[in-house]
């Protein structure tokens, strides 16, 4: 097995090998991952915190010995959190780094990391604070950051920004955690699901007071959330169906 980490600020993970498929997800700096399959110009990834595979360039990660990724994955999570904030490589150059990157591994890269970070579990009324952070970020299939973000990238980030973990996709999330049966039962912090007419579950947001929603949606807007699901004001009408709601933690 070989082993791999990501030393670019933000870098697309494709369904297929190749630049013009479609973009399944990001690995940011930092992100750790095992490699299962190797070919000349692509290598087939499974990122270690949520386990999403996916195809990366080779010329955008460093190969990890098995002792390097062991003890790197061990270390305690210390996750960025201004929205931008700077490494500085072994030679002096600078890197623009987004919220949410991974830097306890700045060592084994031979970076120095300038700005705040995150490296403890904050308290669940953190959760719609950290959220509020992404308002306006434009809507982005695949996407992870500040500057291109999906709806499910959008709670896998702000939940791993307070310490707790979130699978990739909404369908996956949808899998954690205790389903309420009711919204007045729910809290800030929470997940509300939503099905499309097949009765998948392809959007996912994150619960605040009085019956409002932050979910990326266009952008990371906040709208109102009822029984039948999300109302945009903007509209005038609903545009996603209330399928669940669940409470992670």
């Amino acid at each position: 097995m070989q082993y791999g980490i990501c030393f670019l600020s933000i870098v697309p993970l494709r369904l297929e090998p190749a630049d013009t498929s479609e973009m399944v997800t990001q690995v940011l700096y930092g992100e750790c991952f095992k490699v299962l399959e190797t070919r000349k110009k692509w290598c087939r990834i499974r990122l270690a915190f949520d386990r999403y595979e996916g195809w990366m360039d080779r010329k955008q990660f460093r190969f990890l010995k098995e002792s390097e990724y062991t003890s790197n994955v061990a270390l305690p999570a210390k996750i960025t959190s201004d929205l931008v904030s700077h490494i500085s490589t072994e030679s002096q150059q600078l890197m623009v780094l987004p919220m949410g990157c991974e830097v306890q591994h700045t060592q084994l890269l031979k970076h120095q990391h300038e700005g705040a970070t995150i490296e403890k579990t904050m308290p669940k009324a953190q959760l719609v604070t950290t959220a509020l952070l992404y308002l306006n970020a434009p809507y982005l299939w695949g996407g992870k950051t500040p500057f291109g973000i999906d709806c499910s990238g959008f709670t896998q980030m702000v939940y791993k920004l307070n310490g707790y973990a979130l699978l990739r996709d909404a369908s996956q999330q949808a899998t954690q955690g205790e389903p309420l049966s009711f919204i007045e039962e729910s809290e800030p912090g929470d997940l509300a699901f939503f099905d499309n007419t097949e009765g998948a579950i392809t959007h996912v947001g994150i619960i605040m007071k009085d019956n409002y929603i932050i979910h990326a949606h266009g952008h990371v807007r906040v709208d109102r959330l009822d029984h039948t699901g999300i109302f945009n004001y903007e509209k005038r009408t609903h545009t996603h169906k209330l399928r669940v709601i669940k409470r992670i933690i």
